[in-house]
């Protein structure tokens, strides 16, 4: 038992302990030896504590080390970008050894720039695909034959392109806008019978109360019904611009004939050269402390979602935002690994059951974000539920370890990893970062600025957006258990009482 009792005292105990031992040999004959043992102790530990002790360094290479230029690894491969005339940026990560291409549009518009007469028509134009050319029978034939949709085989490039410029520069009809009206429809409707989805729309609508962000994607049933051709043509016209427009390719494709192409068959772009960051600064996004608690028996189950300010898409802590995300981890009751994991929150959800689902978000936009955590519940289980979920994300900010970082960056760079299935992702990627950032990052950069995350920068990012921060709520279904808005508040703090 003193064996044990040793084993688990602090490598800086050991030295006490000796100094403890050496006083009292005078009467212990056998003090010499039991000094001995402690020493052979300690450098046991001193070995398991340092990794780069000898012992795990004896079947490495006897060569030395050789310098590499890390430029090679930091560059590949490489991103082309070209910016034509009228501002329409062309972008190409070629892998010729590939048999297929992918080609993308991005488009720096979204729901932000509706307004309140004009809920939704961001969805509606991007849904709108009727008025080309072409015939649907034709572009559906076209695409069939190519092996999918812009996913293309090499020699048929530049019938993708084509297809993509009739989308962009297409003039639709008031048929093609009335055609629409029952899918988008149909769409809200399956929505809101989707209680997961549903709570995240109520959320923003919450934390970003009379704010762009604040409006729900698919918009009112009154603007779906009764939207007009002229005010999607001028949304169109305003916001799909070629300097706020990105055309992407992977794969199969050579960034010259690519570009050729691009500019030859895209002319019709309006060139406003207003910017998406010059519109959110006229229109700034505030958070707001609020809740939305919707409560309809009818629902089996309770769900509700807590959320902090978050960073935005250009913030040094989004990054670390991405860990702790991680770090709270989630889980799903259909599955049993959540006992096993090493997120702390998941296990307490899974061995007390508290939770059907848990899942943490982490959203960035251009200039906010929302952090927190999205939860479904049995209706009694409700108070439980906010109490520890509201103690693990407050722990993060004064308890924290560095192998639990080190875990929570390994799954998040897994994540990144698993996500790079063919050409498609990585089409997507380049548009999506340089709309945001204006330029394309690196995974090795990526990882790199993942890897600087460590347990201080956790406590201080979770000290800055959790520890006594202003929350918002999203509830629906049997809630009346769920603790009180003030109580949620008074969870961010130190002290509960």
């Amino acid at each position: 038992m003193a064996l044990k009792h040793l084993l688990r005292k602090p490598y800086g105990g050991f030295q006490n302990l000796v100094n403890h031992r050496s006083i009292s040999t005078s009467s212990h004959s056998s003090a010499p030896s039991l000094l001995v043992s402690y020493d052979q102790l300690e450098e046991a530990l001193n070995r398991v504590e340092n990794p780069n002790s000898s012992k795990f360094l004896q079947h490495s290479s006897p060569h030395p080390p050789v310098v590499i230029d890390p430029r090679k690894i930091l560059s590949f491969p490489e991103t082309r970008v070209t910016t034509l005339p009228n501002g329409l940026r062309v972008a190409t990560e070629s892998d010729l050894a590939a048999k297929t291409a992918t080609i993308s549009a991005r488009i720096d518009a979204g729901s932000r720039h509706d307004t309140d007469d004009t809920s939704g028509i961001a969805h509606y134009a991007q849904k709108l695909n009727q008025g080309f050319r072409m015939s649907m029978k034709e572009r559906q034939e076209m695409i069939e034959n190519m092996g999918g949709c812009f996913r293309a085989y090499k020699y048929v490039v530049p019938d993708a392109i084509q297809i993509l410029a009739d989308i962009l520069q297409a003039n639709c009809g008031d048929d093609d806008v009335d055609s629409l009206r029952d899918t988008i429809l149909s769409e809200k409707e399956a929505v809101e019978r989707c209680p997961e989805k549903l709570i995240l729309d109520h959320l923003h609508n919450a934390s970003f109360r009379g704010s762009p962000l604040g409006r729900t994607v698919l918009g009112t049933d009154y603007v779906i019904k009764t939207i007009q051709r002229l005010k999607i043509v001028k949304f169109i016209s305003t916001h799909y611009t070629a300097p706020r427009m990105v055309i992407a390719a992977a794969g199969a494709v050579k960034h010259e004939d690519f570009v050729e192409k691009v500019n030859k068959m895209i002319t019709r772009l309006p060139t406003d050269p207003t910017t998406a960051s010059q519109l959110a600064a006229k229109e700034p996004t505030t958070f707001t402390p609020s809740e939305v608690r919707i409560i309809d028996d009818g629902l089996p189950l309770a769900h509700f979602a807590v959320a902090f300010k978050g960073a935005s898409l250009t913030d040094p802590d989004s990054i670390a935002l991405m860990v702790m995300q991680f770090l709270l981890g989630s889980w799903n009751k259909s599955t049993e690994v959540g006992k096993y994991t090493g997120s702390v929150l998941a296990q307490r959800v899974a061995i007390d059951n508290i939770a059907e689902t848990l899942m943490p978000f982490n959203k960035n936009y251009r200039d906010a974000g929302l952090f927190g955590v999205y939860a479904c519940a049995k209706p009694e289980r409700l108070d439980d539920l906010a109490y520890t979920i509201m103690h693990e994300i407050r722990k993060l900010s004064y308890r924290v370890s560095e192998a639990d970082v080190i875990r929570s960056c390994n799954q998040m760079k897994s994540s990144i990893l698993l996500e790079l299935d063919g050409t498609t992702p990585i089409a997507e990627a380049i548009g999506s970062q340089l709309l945001a950032f204006g330029r394309r990052i690196s995974y090795a950069e990526l990882f790199a600025r993942i890897d600087a995350v460590d347990a201080s920068t956790i406590k201080r990012v979770a000290s800055r957006f959790v520890l006594d921060q202003d929350v918002a709520i999203a509830a629906m279904g049997p809630i009346q258990s769920l603790p009180e808005y003030n109580w949620f508040r008074r969870s961010t703090c130190l002290n509960r009482q």
